[in-house]
């Protein structure tokens, strides 16, 4: 698969891509997720077999199971003037300014009631607040404290210049097939304006984990790609595509809060013992042992849909500094200076890691009784050299385990290997006919309801 090198290369690719999205007002719906999602097409290559990103569109008032799609949000301007026509707020300055899903209003009002109308954060008076009201009309402004205590008395100009109203909630799906009809799921969203970590992160890392299957020659596993604004996109996705998901996804990840270089994070799946919870509990034990692991009763993307009973899908994630964990979450400091080209590629590279895993995950057995003679075939050194040894018992150590019932991750941890190191071990044993690999072990999820 891919190197760690090539991961790393990666990194100032993906921030640039994160510095051109930065400026677009992403929401629910609307202009800038459309934009979001073209430039992400528009890296993608195309052929006959990869058609690249196809771009969905859901009519408002589409039902969801339990959810409705809501109606499309467009913003064209919001700012508030004083009385001498100054602007002392203003959306095109930075669009987190203007609550998500604000209706329009033009009017004139004093100091206290404007005030009802404003949000900011007193703990942290010098960030702008990330606040929406999707499901309930009403209007507001976010701004950092300080510039909201200042705010001397007198009467203002709020300005709204919106349009709530039927339209579409927009999304993206990319899907690579491979040898098997098995499919590993990435999920990423797109409804955040102008946050760094807890929204571009996801989909730039996305982009170059797509570009780099692309690139393979060939691929074991299918690969699929959804791009959707959290929550009601996830929803939505999964009520036209819930039986077949369940029939085909053995292992699925939330791209999320991935760029960073603080820590590393994992976010289990609901039961915790699902093929994703293995590869990604094994790849974080070798590749960074002082990773954080939350319950998943602190969940909160869209791990909370994937999950839930009835849908029970093996989805988790691997994150950097865990959304809701860090000051910076869902204000006006987590910006480009937050996230880094070594914390985007470093998370590249673990999910690459698990990926590597998931392709050579079958299961291998010895076909001699004993142990093999591996001299006569070349595959035991013929020099007692530093690291022989412990090459030697490694490779000694996976055949013991290779009974054709353990899957590679299980056999590499029986034997006390790494499973992306077995993958080479294995190699030469496979080509010399003395390891079979045959079939990943079952179970899969039950296929269940749904369109």
């Amino acid at each position: 698969m891919i190197t760690p090198e090539q991961a790393t290369a990666d990194g100032p690719l993906m921030h640039q891509w994160a510095t051109d999205l930065f400026p677009l007002c992403r929401s629910l719906t609307g202009a800038g997720v459309r934009q979001t999602l073209r430039y992400i097409q528009e890296r993608l290559p195309t052929n006959n077999k990869m058609p690249g990103l196809t771009i969905h569109e859901v009519a408002s008032g589409t039902a969801a199971f339990d959810w409705t799609v809501p109606d499309e949000w467009t913003i064209r301007a919001a700012y508030i003037e004083n009385e001498k026509g100054q602007r002392i707020l203003d959306f095109q300055d930075n669009n987190l300014h203007i609550m998500g899903y604000s209706e329009p209003i033009d009017q004139w009002m004093g100091r206290e009631d404007l005030d009802k109308h404003l949000y900011s954060l007193p703990d942290q008076p010098n960030v702008i607040p990330y606040v929406t009201s999707y499901y309930t009309r009403r209007w507001g402004f976010c701004l950092r404290h300080d510039q909201r205590t200042a705010l001397p008395e007198g009467r203002y100009r709020v300005v709204v210049d919106s349009v709530l109203a039927p339209g579409h909630l927009t999304y993206g799906e990319l899907i690579l097939p491979g040898d098997t009809t098995e499919e590993v799921l990435f999920s990423t969203y797109i409804c955040h304006p102008s946050m760094a970590n807890n929204e571009l992160s996801g989909p730039v890392v996305a982009l170059a984990l797509a570009r780099r299957l692309m690139e393979q020659p060939r691929r074991r596993l299918s690969y699929r790609f959804v791009f959707v604004p959290e929550t009601i996109g996830s929803i939505v996705y999964l009520s036209r595509h819930l039986a077949r998901l369940k029939e085909r996804v053995i292992a699925g990840f939330v791209l999320t809060c991935v760029g960073d270089k603080r820590c590393v994070s994992f976010m289990p799946s609901r039961l915790g013992t699902s093929l994703a919870d293995r590869v990604a509990k094994h790849v974080l034990a070798h590749k960074a042992p002082n990773h954080y692991t939350y319950s998943f009763l602190q969940r909160g993307s869209d791990e909370r849909q994937y999950c839930s009973p009835g849908v029970d899908l093996p989805v988790v994630s691997i994150m950097r500094s865990k959304y809701a964990e860090y000051p910076e979450y869902h204000t006006s400091a987590d910006d480009l200076s937050f996230i880094t080209a070594e914390g985007l590629a470093g998370s590249l590279e673990l999910y690459l890691e698990c990926l590597a895993i998931l392709e050579a995950n079958l299961r291998h057995r010895v076909m001699v009784c004993c142990e093999p003679q591996l001299g006569k075939r070349g595959l035991y050194p013929t020099l007692s050299l530093k690291g022989s040894a412990t090459q030697v018992r490694d490779m000694m150590n996976l055949l013991a385990n290779a009974d054709g019932t353990m899957d590679l991750i299980a056999q590499s941890e029986a034997a006390g290997v790494y499973a992306g190191r077995a993958i080479e071990i294995m190699r030469p044993l496979v080509e010399a006919g003395l390891v079979r690999a045959g079939d990943p072990p079952e179970p899969k999820a039950e296929p269940g309801a749904g369109p």
